[in-house]
């Protein structure tokens, strides 16, 4: 780490804790079963419900009640969770994760292929579900909610059944969020860590093997992208256990060799560049006044065929009860949108990146630094997702005070967090005091690009 960042030390506490998860491993398996049924029954049985009247509330009303503990609670802080503790919801709480496993344990077991082992998977998967959840507004609508989250499950089940044998195959390689997990638990403070040495200590004695469900590589385990902080592992060989270390810690003393182009890829132009459009084009004036202008242009050209609303829900948001029905025009202005967000924001960043890079001197640095953008991407997500919080508990006649106050010390803070990745990875480099000074600059203006959208959004519209 070379001083930039302090050695992380065993814990004793922690280690017993993560014990105590492999100990106890019945009662996780009762708590993921329980998280499971509430689940089934929040996703499925608003679907066959009727839409909320005008006066419905979140208390009085299932369909409000689910939207918020989906939209308003789950996602926005199940982020959070992933900053804090790594993927323990992947581990011990993940319905989907949990079926998939659970259906893996009866199936084929066949062997995993290799175009699923494909790394560009989680980056396809977030986006094409990014942008279909707001085709089908699946934030407000329960039937978009069922399709989206339902078919996200059914298709976990579907791998489970046919590849691996007691395994998260398709946790570990299509889940739509599993890339972002990844690069979200890289933050933790907590991560599950193999001791080499007392492994190959260990290599002579004859040690039960375990289970791995998300097919991580225990012995060489140093990362906590893949870990499911299940705790399975907890103790295995004498060489296994929970640790804490600096927040951070991870993304500062990964090499430039290890850095991962599909990584990157989903986290320029996905979790902040598509995310940020898929957030903001609902609030955009620019997006008003552009589907106006081109709605125009069609009646006066005598085209009205994208003006149609005659669109299944499943493919458009289609609620004539609710008074709202997209047009063909709306979903294409919508891919639009995003597709220029992503594009607009993402090339930014890149640019500036691949600058920050040069001015380093060092091979695929630019790859590196854009790991130190996950503190900004992450709080990104969150703030958006928590928009809806804020609108349905402002439904309710609950009102957040200073709430323009509370998002600019967020994005104040996960910018500081960046530049502070970022200084600590340009001070491992042997570069020149001018060449750090420029790095740092330009990857100042790369974390531009992640901000000042979400200044727009939040104080200039």
């Amino acid at each position: 780490m070379n001083g930039c960042v302090l050695p992380a030390p065993r814990t004793p506490m922690l280690a017993r804790l993560g014990d105590a998860m492999r100990r106890h491993r019945g009662w996780i398996i009762g708590v993921q079963w329980t998280v499971l049924v509430a689940y089934v029954f929040l996703v499925v049985t608003p679907a066959f419900l009727p839409l909320p009247e005008s006066g419905a509330h979140l208390w009085d009303n299932l369909t409000l009640f689910a939207q918020f503990v989906f939209w308003g609670i789950w996602w926005p802080f199940v982020l959070v969770s992933m900053m804090l503790m790594g993927r323990v919801w992947c581990g011990v709480l993940c319905p989907e994760g949990f079926v998939s496993e659970q259906a893996s344990r009866v199936g084929l077991g066949l062997p995993v292929p290799r175009w699923i082992k494909w790394g560009g998977w989680p980056f396809v998967a977030f986006l094409g579900t990014t942008i279909y959840g707001q085709l089908v507004s699946v934030y407000e609508y329960p039937k978009a909610a069922l399709l989206v989250l339902g078919g996200s499950t059914v298709a976990a089940i579907a791998v489970g059944l046919v590849y691996g044998r007691g395994k998260r195959v398709w946790c570990r390689h299509l889940c739509p969020v599993n890339g972002v997990f990844g690069l979200l638990a890289r933050l933790a403070p907590v991560h599950f860590r193999t001791d080499r040495d007392a492994w190959e200590a260990q290599s002579a004695r004859a040690a039960v093997p375990v289970n791995c469900a998300p097919l991580v590589d225990i012995r060489r385990m140093e990362s906590a992208a893949a870990c499911h902080m299940c705790g399975r592992c907890s103790g295995h060989r004498d060489a296994v256990a929970l640790v804490g270390r600096a927040p951070g810690s991870e993304v500062v003393r990964l090499g430039s060799r290890e850095a991962d182009h599909w990584e990157v890829r989903l986290l320029v132009f996905g979790v902040i560049g598509a995310a940020i459009g898929a957030f903001q084009w609902s609030a955009s004036p620019w997006f008003v006044r552009a589907k106006l202008a081109t709605a125009e242009w069609l009646v006066e050209h005598d085209s009205f065929a994208l003006l149609g609303s005659d669109v299944p829900w499943w493919l458009l948001t289609h609620y004539p009860e609710a008074n709202d029905v997209f047009t063909w025009l709306d979903g294409l202005m919508i891919l639009a949108y995003i597709g220029t967000a992503m594009v607009l924001i993402g090339g930014w960043i890149s640019v500036w990146l691949r600058v920050a890079g040069r001015c380093l001197g060092t091979p695929r640095a630019h790859l590196h630094l854009a790991y130190a953008l996950i503190p900004l991407g992450g709080m990104g997500v969150f703030l958006g997702l928590s928009g809806l919080t804020v609108a349905l508990l402002s439904a309710e006649g609950i009102r957040l005070d200073n709430l323009a106050l509370l998002r600019g010390v967020l994005l104040t803070l996960a910018c500081v967090a960046s530049l502070v990745l970022a200084g600590f990875q340009v001070r491992r480099t042997p570069a020149s005091g001018a060449r750090r000074a420029a790095t740092l600059l330009a990857f100042a203006l790369a974390a531009g690009g992640a901000v000042m959208p979400w200044v727009v959004m939040f104080y200039l519209w």
